[in-house]
């Protein structure tokens, strides 16, 4: 999809259930091995009673919607903001959602709309938005 495709309103998704082999693999790479993501005893003992997967893992599904679908391959992502508003356990189903919101021309520059919602579209878990260039 060319820049001159993609209109206001746009939007595109991705689906994906997180499994414990995700959250492993995500703590290898990362380096993030806080024991609320790894931990069993630590998680049920936390506020969260459980494990929770790790948010950044979560948003990267965000980052696959944009590399991928909307705007598509070659995307360059110039920024992101996230806000984490309820937690995500290991066997959520969670969805990634953007929706193109502006577009500034001169510089092929898209504003997305950013949301990641856990089960159901009530559910959301993170939302934000990015800013990203398409060649």
């Amino acid at each position: 999809m060319t820049y001159e495709e993609i209109k206001l309103g746009d939007s595109a998704f991705i689906t994906k259930t997180i499994t414990k082999e995700d959250v492993e693999e995500f703590a290898k790479l990362s380096l993030d091995i806080n024991p609320i993501h790894l931990d069993q005893e630590y998680g049920k003992s936390s506020i969260f009673k459980d494990n929770i997967v790790h948010g950044m893992l979560v948003a990267s599904l965000i980052s696959a919607v944009i590399g991928n679908d909307l705007p598509g391959h070659g995307t360059i992502y110039l920024g992101q903001d996230l806000k984490f508003m309820k937690p995500v356990y290991i066997g959520d189903t969670c969805t990634a959602t953007v929706t193109v919101i502006e577009k500034k021309d001169e510089k092929h520059i898209i504003i997305l709309d950013t949301v990641v919602s856990a089960g159901n579209d009530e559910n959301v878990v993170i939302k934000g938005q990015a800013v990203v260039k398409k060649p």
